[in-house]
């Protein structure tokens, strides 16, 4: 028993000591490779874009574009973002290792936020399944099908607490309970990065955003908020806590102030809290072009003063506001900000690319075959499936009426929703194929040996959304069909009413 106690602590003490080796090794190498950049070099490291051009085809002659893709030849970039597909990955990632100087590689980070092709449950429905092992695997199953698409970070999990149901992205969290809240999140985290984030299966995660963005005022999207001490410790930050001590690679700031300050420039929430406190070791992206907009907050004269801020804030990567890579430099140089700034900032990124194991291979993530092998392959819509099931809640069955026979019923089908092949895929599927969900009304006609007869009612929209960017435009005049349908529901021994909102009605920018 003694020997077997003793083996035992020898080996968690070897686990333990390989493991810091492996940290302190990396380390080192990020060190080394510090030394041999320059200033601008370790600042383009800070510096996302969006994706910019036809990357298979020719080289771009003019404009954005051109910019873009001539600062990536100079190694001016450290991770872009909606390059997605190995073809397009492997020709900017090329791009970057092979003709820059230092051929530091990129991360391709999207928004893996409930799948990447196939959808899961929206976050909040799979949070209501309450089963942490599910979601774990769930997402496990998001970073896989990801990778294989060739990116290897995440915009996700989404962290926030909100208990305002006016808020729009309320489906993309876990709900109101920072318990919950805390325990998603973690499971999140490990599923998306696994124990090896060198694993080409894994991908790196990023927890959202942080802080306070679900606590808005009047639920309105991207507005401000006044948060109390005693909440934001108890119930805004337990779950961005749970996230770090996962071990959590990225976190991303938030659009809102917090209290008067935009989160992309507070100190007080990613230096002092999240860096000293939690000793978080990995990086700080913003936002969209959230280190532009404190202009718009009227917290920064320009974009000068606004890049300062949030360097001074904690702000490590800039996302698509182009003012890091644009002003960092002339305000090293006028001795505005010190280069230990710059410093900490690229060696948190590239402690992330270490970590993925980029550097040894930089090209990891791409590979055709795996792609076609892995995308909508069967053990991802198994999971898919599973996760579905196990996230829907039963909230009455008067008299036993479920489950339904599969024979001898007429059943009446109610409601434009009952035949929508978009809206069950949830927001956040950008990367899904539109159309591709199976219908209510399409899965019980299965069942042949039931006489079911559908009817529409009213429509619900007057027209499909060309995109998240389109606002979405609902019939409140149109009655036609109702009486259909109401004589469909007299006829029928059992109705089915199919009720709910369009996809679109709920998500970013889609407040109430």
């Amino acid at each position: 028993m003694v020997e077997k106690l003793f083996r035992k602590r020898v080996l968690i003490l070897f686990i333990f000591l390989t493991n810091v080796s492996y940290s302190q090794n990396i380390d080192e190498k990020v060190e080394k490779l510090l030394s041999q950049m320059t200033l601008t070099e370790k600042i383009g490291q800070m510096n996302q874009y969006n994706g910019f051009w036809n990357f298979t085809g020719p080289q771009p002659i003019s404009g954005d574009s051109k910019k873009k893709y001539d600062q990536l030849k100079k190694g001016l970039v450290g991770s872009m973002l909606n390059v997605r597909g190995t073809e397009n990955v492997k020709e900017v990632q090329r791009i970057a290792v092979e003709e820059s100087r230092l051929g530091i590689p990129l991360l391709f980070g999207f928004d893996v936020i409930h799948g990447y092709k196939t959808q899961s449950p929206i976050p909040l429905a799979e949070s209501a399944s309450w089963d942490i092992k599910a979601i774990e695997r769930s997402a496990r199953l998001a970073a896989k099908e990801a990778s294989a698409a060739g990116l290897n970070w995440t915009f996700a999990p989404m962290v926030d607490i909100s208990r305002d149901s006016r808020w729009g992205r309320v489906m993309e969290g876990a709900g109101e309970d920072p318990f919950l809240a805390s325990m998603v999140a973690s499971a999140r985290v490990q599923g998306f990065q696994g124990t090896d984030l060198s694993d080409p299966n894994t991908i790196l995660a990023c927890a959202k955003h942080f802080a306070g963005y679900g606590y808005v005022e009047a639920g309105r999207d991207y507005n401000t908020t006044e948060i109390s001490l005693n909440t934001l410790y108890n119930v805004v930050l337990p779950p961005f806590k749970a996230a770090a001590d996962s071990g959590v690679g990225t976190f991303m700031n938030s659009f809102n102030d917090l209290n008067g300050i935009p989160s992309t420039a507070d100190k007080f929430l990613q230096r002092d809290i999240l860096k000293e406190l939690w000793k978080f070791k990995g990086f700080v992206v913003s936002d969209w072009g959230s280190i532009r907009e404190m202009i718009d907050h009227g917290f920064a004269s320009d974009r000068k003063e606004a890049g300062r801020l949030a360097v001074f804030g904690g702000s490590d990567m800039d996302m698509e506001s182009s003012i890091y890579i644009e002003e960092l430099e002339g305000l090293v140089n006028s001795g505005k900000i010190s280069t230990d700034y710059i410093d900490d900032a690229a060696r948190r990124i590239l402690r992330a690319k270490y970590l993925l194991g980029l550097f040894d291979d930089p090209y990891r993530y791409i590979d055709s075959n795996r792609e076609k092998r892995i995308i909508g392959s069967k053990e991802i819509l198994d999971g898919a499936l599973d996760m579905a099931k196990k996230s829907i809640v039963l909230l009455k069955n008067e008299d036993n009426l479920l489950p339904l026979k599969k024979k001898d019923q007429k059943i009446a089908l109610i409601g434009p929703l009952a035949a929508d092949k978009n809206s069950p895929l949830g927001n956040w599927s950008i990367a899904a194929e539109k159309g591709s969900a199976i219908s209510v009304v399409e899965a019980m006609r299965r069942y042949k040996r039931n006489d079911l007869i559908y009817k529409q009612g009213v429509r619900l929209i007057n027209k499909v959304p060309d995109g998240f960017h389109e606002e979405v435009s609902i019939n409140n005049t149109d009655r036609i069909g109702i009486d259909e349908a109401v004589l469909a529901a007299k006829e029928a021994e059992i109705v089915i009413m199919i009720l709910g909102e369009y996809g679109y009605q709920s998500g970013e920018g889609r407040s109430r």
